[in-house]
């Protein structure tokens, strides 16, 4: 029996399919939660999500080798990604201290020959270390960055719900940066790299990583951007 028709037909009802994922679609929102300001409210990052949801059940194809959940996930987060850019509350300064900070490390790394520290990237910058730290917060917080976003742009958040998995061509393209991302990291200081990880494979929020590290969530938040700062420098010819 074909697969796909064997999904459909034992699909369950619109509630009990809403019940059983559910927690995906708030783990997720959560998540986002984490690196955004206090304005956006976790409600309204479900209510996204849940159209995400509703989204994926009906595009859904098992065929394609991924589980459901894999593929809702990523239409999830895209929608909540998406409602979010619809509202446009990133200053441009953000963009712009984002830029100024990549340039910054890129340009030391090649002068130094190894990865600068805080207070090397401050004063090159010619800012005070706390302002530095601030920035770096409001860079983190202002946007919402993923290890995806960095073949992007600089002011190019991924768009899952765009991605076009039958090109074979991207799947190509895609591995290539999966590869020179995943040698990337290798070169970050331990405890920049040991953030990500935390974050982003075992899904751990920031106050939880600073209690593993010992830290304070503000901190984490500060090394995190950092970390993403020194890896969009460092693969700056897949932002071109």
């Amino acid at each position: 029996m074909n697969k796909t028709l064997t999904y459909s037909c034992y699909q369950p009802s619109p509630q009990a399919f809403i019940e059983r994922y559910s927690t995906l679609v708030k783990r997720i929102a959560h998540h986002l939660m984490a690196r955004l300001p206090p304005n956006v409210l976790v409600e309204d990052l479900i209510q996204s999500g849940m159209i995400g949801l509703l989204e994926a059940q009906r595009n859904y194809d098992p065929t394609k080798g991924a589980s459901f959940e894999t593929f809702a996930g990523i239409r999830i987060r895209g929608a909540m990604l998406d409602d979010i850019r619809r509202g446009d509350w990133v200053p441009r300064s953000v963009y712009k201290n984002s830029r100024r900070i990549s340039d910054a490390i890129s340009q030391l790394e090649h002068r130094l020959g190894r990865d600068p520290s805080d207070n090397e990237i401050a004063q090159f910058l010619e800012m005070p270390l706390e302002q530095y730290h601030q920035a770096l917060n409001d860079v983190n917080c202002g946007r919402i960055v993923g290890i995806a976003d960095l073949a992007g742009g600089e002011e190019t958040m991924v768009n899952d719900n765009n991605i076009d998995q039958n090109v074979p061509f991207q799947n190509v393209v895609e591995d290539s940066f999966r590869h020179n991302l995943a040698a990337a990291i290798k070169t970050l200081p331990e405890r920049e790299a040991l953030v990500l990880s935390l974050y982003y494979d075992e899904e751990m929020n920031l106050k939880e990583i600073g209690a593993v590290i010992g830290v304070s969530e503000s901190r984490i938040c500060q090394i995190h951007s950092q970390a993403m700062q020194r890896l969009r420098a460092k693969l700056q010819a897949w932002a071109a």
